[in-house]
């Protein structure tokens, strides 16, 4: 099929990207790296009246670190980002989720903004920002807010950005030295969305846990945080631990469902015991010797 006709408008700023959604009274949609976009177009599930193309605002790419937390700008490819140094040492987990997300071609044009703002249920890097604690950065000609990523996603490919808004940066906070990260990803084939999705971090401070941060894909409508586990950790020793006690409340908080790919039955079991698993394996590499 091809697309429905649309207009097609490319700005160099923000200032004029927003003044275009601005206009258009919800009936923009922006194009980052279209990877999702386009096939959605050509299908016409996507049908816009202008189609806002923001590669051409540099503005919006690049990596900035901080003491307290990284930010990456909308518009930064995934290669680009799984390239760079710091981001590596900074954020381990971001960075072992984006070497997931598809195939090096779709990296090449994928982007961490496009990824985060569609919300896809099973895909990293939205269970990565909403386990870690990242806050999207939104501009609209009303201003700038920020918004909590686990406060972001309402459904499938829904979430709490306005028409007139434009995502044009992500920040992820720097979690103290001491943290250890899982990352867990059950897909038929290397590159396909996830069956069932699991991504962490711990911060251990003297033998007890100070914070946690644990959010599934694959495993419901949106990413989900599994907060009931998360309480459960907290302030606990590592040598109290029960790992199946606390998968289970991580499971807890799924909303897995039946597709074509795999039953709720299936994702239920094997996320309770890919959970179980990671937190064994973090406990025994920080058990004093």
């Amino acid at each position: 099929m091809k697309p429905a006709p649309f207009d097609y408008a490319a700005p160099r700023s923000v200032p004029e990207a927003l003044q275009l959604l601005a206009n258009a009274g919800g009936g923009a949609t922006v194009l980052a790296g279209g990877q999702t976009l386009m096939p959605l177009l050509a299908l016409r599930m996507s049908q816009p009246f202008v189609l806002v193309d923001i590669n051409r605002i540099g503005a919006l790419a690049g990596i900035s670190h901080t003491v307290d937390a990284t930010r990456i700008g909308a518009m930064t490819r995934q290669a680009d980002a799984l390239v760079d140094r710091e981001l590596t040492t900074a954020q381990p987990v971001l960075v072992r989720a984006l070497s997931q997300v598809g195939h090096h071609q779709t990296r090449n044009r994928g982007t961490v903004g496009g990824s985060i703002a569609l919300g896809e249920p099973a895909a990293e890097l939205p269970a990565t920002a909403v386990a870690l604690g990242a806050e999207l950065e939104l501009h609209s000609l009303r201003g700038e807010r920020r918004v909590r990523a686990d406060e972001f996603y309402l459904g499938p490919y829904m979430t709490t950005i306005e028409p007139d808004e434009l995502l044009t940066a992500v920040h992820f906070p720097r979690w103290p030295d001491g943290t250890v990260t899982m990352f867990r990803e059950v897909a038929r084939r290397p590159g396909d969305f996830a069956l069932v999705g699991l991504v962490g971090a711990l911060h251990v401070k003297n033998g007890r846990i100070a914070r946690a941060g644990l959010a599934w894909f694959g495993m419901g409508p949106t990413p989900i945080k599994a907060r009931q586990a998360e309480t459960a950790l907290h302030g606990r020793s590592l040598r109290e631990l029960d790992a199946g006690a606390i998968a289970a409340l991580a499971i807890a908080d799924t909303e897995p469902f039946d597709d074509h790919h795999a039953t709720a039955a299936y994702r239920l079991s094997v996320g309770r015991h890919v959970f179980a698993r990671a937190l064994s394996e973090l406990l025994g590499e920080r058990q004093p010797a």
